[in-house]
């Protein structure tokens, strides 16, 4: 079973230090990190998305969503396939 997570960033100027250190306290259980922008050349995007493949149980994927999920401007969703 693969765990999938998908974190919606917005304000990325205001919420990336704290989500990066969410997710730096995770590292060693995300196995694919990639994330998405629509920036341009011209223009610096405020939001985001990352996906990240998990390799923890589910217990850590919860607990690692519900910490992402109390930073304002992010939305977080969890998937198992």
């Amino acid at each position: 079973m693969k765990n999938i997570v998908i974190i919606s960033v917005e304000h990325r100027k205001n919420t990336a230090v704290a989500v990066q250190e969410v997710l730096s306290e995770y590292g060693c259980l995300i196995k694919t990190r990639l994330g998405i922008t629509d920036s341009t050349p011209k223009k610096c995007s405020q939001t985001g998305l990352i996906i990240l493949e998990f390799l923890g149980n589910k217990r850590e994927v919860t607990l690692m969503t519900k910490k992402l999920s109390k930073i304002v401007g992010v939305v977080v969703k969890a998937v198992s396939i």
